[in-house]
């Protein structure tokens, strides 16, 4: 293992291609579930930006893997102008080895890789239980909050069911193809909502739009309105291209089409502030959702009029 620094009773070592398989070990061990194989491998290649493999890992002494924090480099469009950022992702500690200080420090030695990488800023999309970690421990920045739209569904839930039972799951993901098949849009996403209102927000060139992979997504044209969608016993929107004389057409054909595949809800989460949250606010209930939070690595850049949507978030 190269690369290793002793910390007291730990080791840590940068990420790299040669170790993201432990990584993909600590997350079965944090959640009890393997990932799909490869999923770590292509959510951290970001080579399109020219820097990868933004993290580290912490291991016991018998070099198992215990603790890892990781960002993804990203270019965030400011003024018009593309800035290499990066969003903070994946915070992983075993269960043995929980209040250690091993997120602090990991974390530590991210941005000091990241400054050394010509990252100007960080944002992340925390839960409420490490909001405290990253504002109180790391120097985060509070900026705001995203509001998530629930509509409810009147389904039978088929893909709970097949969730539930492995041998229903392949049937179910071979249902859903052929379902969006007359809607699908050959295309791996859509332009970002956020810079087409003259807000800054992620650019989502190809090299971003191929790192996304890690997660299936269906890009689908309802009513003329273009929908990045992910389905995950939700109908998520990740982002929405639509007019807001055509806004309420394509939600009740989308309402119709999470009722055909079995899903009693849709959710969308995005920004305050933005057009897509004035139209859906009209029509559904605004609850508060992902804080957004910034780091800023010295370089003093304003973050004020960035915004986001769901498909911005590591997540989708």
């Amino acid at each position: 293992m190269s690369n290793i620094k002793e910390k007291g009773l730990y080791q840590i070592s940068r990420l790299s291609a040669s170790n993201l398989s432990d990584v993909s070990k600590l997350h079965t061990a944090v959640y009890n579930k393997a990932p799909a194989p490869g999923f770590f491998d292509r959510k951290y290649n970001t080579a399109y930006t020219l820097v990868e493999h933004t993290g580290f890992i912490a291991y016991n002494q018998e070099l198992q893997p215990i603790a890892f924090y990781g960002v993804i480099p990203c270019f965030m469009l400011i003024d018009g102008k593309e800035v290499l950022c990066a969003q903070s992702a994946d915070t992983m500690t075993h269960p043995d080895y929980r209040n250690k200080g091993l997120f602090v420090e990991l974390a530590n030695r991210t941005f000091e890789l990241c400054v050394q990488m010509g990252i100007k800023f960080l944002f992340g999309f925390p839960n409420q239980n490490s909001l405290p970690g990253f504002i109180n421990k790391l120097g985060w920045q509070m900026a705001g909050q995203m509001d998530c739209f629930v509509i409810p569904v009147k389904a039978i839930p088929i893909a709970k069911l097949a969730a539930k039972f492995p041998v229903l799951k392949k049937w179910y993901s071979g249902y859903v193809d052929i379902m969006l098949r007359k809607y699908q849009l050959h295309q791996a996403g859509i332009p970002g909502s956020v810079l087409m209102e003259g807000f800054d927000g992620l650019s989502r060139n190809n090299g971003y739009l191929q790192n996304k992979t890690y997660s299936r997504t269906h890009v689908i044209n309802v009513d003329g309105g273009v929908v990045w969608t992910k389905i995950n016993n939700t109908l998520l929107i990740g982002d929405l291209s639509v007019s807001p004389a055509n806004f309420t057409l394509v939600m009740s054909d989308l309402i119709k089409l999470a009722k055909k595949l079995g899903l009693q809800q849709i959710q969308f989460h995005t920004s305050r502030g933005t057009q897509l949250h004035s139209l859906f606010k009209l029509h559904y209930k605004a609850v508060d959702s992902f804080p957004v939070i910034f780091k800023d690595l010295g370089d003093d850049i304003s973050t004020d009029r960035i915004r986001f949507t769901f498909a911005d978030i590591d997540i989708f």
